[in-house]
């Protein structure tokens, strides 16, 4: 855990390099924005978001469940769980907490206004896995730093999920072309990207569907699972219908969305 931040962060690169070359490789859908400047701009974000928030509380999610630790705190110090048993619950627990998150952030109108900065991207590409107004970023790890003190989160399932979910995130947002044969197979564990780009349709009832960012079964569990968009991958509409115009994709834009109608 020493090394932790550094870990996480090559975990970050490579996974996006990887992912960034995948694409350039074998391209699922034509991008109908220069890409140059959404990534200019997403990445910009990225970067603000991780400036900002170390500065802004007083303890991350890792700080959290180190405490949590040498204190034997939350429920699963009392239960004396197996430490394999803890971890493997932990991580499963936390990504039925980031669907239920994803959800909220859709239904509740001022949270929607925060979110929607991420659905206002008009096309979708690894870059978009990493693009949430800082304001959300900063809930998000409140979040979970209240679900490592109730539940006692280990540290090590605390690093694992961070390390998962940053790159299931850049995973099932990227533009790369998987055959229908491995989707249908994956799918059935993980949310791929043609079942996570459907979430992403300019059309409301699909954008209210398919929350799920690693694990794929909550979205069949609770009821938002649509298997494929109504006008096809290829045909699909990127976005939502308030912020079109190619203004919108720069980063003080995107910073004042929640707070603008237009």
């Amino acid at each position: 855990m020493e090394n932790q931040a550094i870990i996480r962060m090559s975990a970050f690169l490579l996974i996006f390099l990887f992912m960034a070359m995948w694409e350039s490789f074998s391209l699922k859908k034509v991008l109908g924005q220069p890409k140059w400047y959404r990534w200019l701009n997403n990445v910009g974000l990225v970067v603000l978001n991780s400036l900002l928030l170390p500065w802004t509380l007083p303890i991350l999610a890792i700080g959290a469940a180190q405490v949590v630790e040498s204190q034997q705190l939350g429920l699963f110090n009392q239960w004396n769980m197996p430490p394999i048993a803890s971890l493997i619950l932990s991580v499963i627990i936390l990504d039925m907490c980031i669907y239920w998150q994803h959800r909220i952030f859709h239904k509740v109108p001022v949270l929607w206004r925060l979110h929607r900065v991420h659905h206002a991207d008009q096309d979708i590409d690894v870059t978009t896995g990493f693009r949430f107004h800082f304001i959300e970023i900063w809930l998000s790890m409140l979040l979970k730093i209240a679900i490592i003190f109730v539940l006692g989160i280990p540290v090590m399932a605390v690093f694992i999920f961070e390390i998962l979910l940053n790159g299931c995130a850049m995973f099932n947002h990227s533009n790369v072309n998987i055959s229908n044969s491995i989707d249908v197979k994956l799918r059935k564990w993980i949310v791929t990207p043609d079942m996570h780009r459907v979430h992403h349709s300019i059309h409301r009832e699909e954008t209210d569907s398919n929350y799920g960012f690693c694990l794929s079964v909550w979205d069949r569990l609770f009821g938002s699972y649509v298997a494929q968009p109504k006008e096809g991958h290829q045909n699909l509409q990127i976005g939502i219908s308030l912020f079109r115009q190619p203004k919108e994709q720069s980063l003080w834009r995107m910073l004042s969305q929640p707070f603008r109608k237009n």
